[in-house]
């Protein structure tokens, strides 16, 4: 024969897990949303730390940018120093060579500048001549890519400037008080939400141990 459950036993042991669960459970619930709010907090000082040290080493890419154009437009200059260099070099030579050349045609007997000895001398000019436009050519042409590549070192610098603001901007728009207050008012929300439905679950074990 089955035996009916005792009725008022259920009814007192629900009302002991209530009154347990009405004494300790604000405890655990404000526990709960400090550890949440303090887990907030954290979690935005970690966002904010990540951004602000992007940031510093997008700056810092920019002043090694910044460096590098420095040096690109140095090595420009140096380019087209040498290449003058050179042009006053080769000039020399040809010189050396013209005189040399004019000397031995005298001692030939040869008439200067006139016939054959001026063919020789207007050979050699344009020679000269051809030898210090190629040198000026080559200068002006490495001279422009090393300026190319110092413009390019240049808008790379402000391009990391721009991102290297934008990431301290995002970072000081991070509030981790803020965080951890948002969570707070979100756990305060949902607990009044509990305490209610607790209220209400009493009034219904209260209705049923009466």
């Amino acid at each position: 024969m089955a035996v009916a459950p005792n009725s008022t036993l259920l009814g007192g042991q629900s009302q002991a897990m209530a009154t347990a669960f009405n004494t300790y459970g604000p405890w655990i619930a404000a526990f709960g949303a400090i550890n949440s709010a303090v887990g907030s907090y954290y979690q935005a000082k970690t966002m904010q730390y990540q951004l602000d040290s992007q940031s510093s080493a997008m700056k810092f890419q920019q002043e090694v940018s910044g460096i590098n154009a420095r040096q690109a437009e140095f090595q420009a200059q140096r380019i087209l120093e040498s290449g003058e260099r050179a042009i006053g070099v080769s000039t020399m030579r040809y010189g050396k060579a013209k005189g040399a050349s004019r000397a031995a045609m005298a001692a030939n007997g040869i008439q200067l500048g006139v016939g054959s000895a001026a063919e020789v001398e207007a050979t050699t000019d344009i020679m000269k001549e051809i030898d210090s436009l190629t040198i000026n050519a080559n200068a002006v042409r490495s001279a422009e890519a090393a300026r190319t590549q110092a413009a390019n070192y240049t808008v790379q610098g402000m391009m990391q400037g721009v991102s290297a603001e934008n990431l301290s901007m995002s970072a000081n728009t991070i509030s981790p008080f803020g965080a951890a207050t948002t969570s707070l008012l979100g756990s305060a929300s949902s607990f009044a939400t509990t305490m209610y439905r607790d209220k209400m679950l009493d009034r219904l074990l209260a209705g049923q141990t009466s």
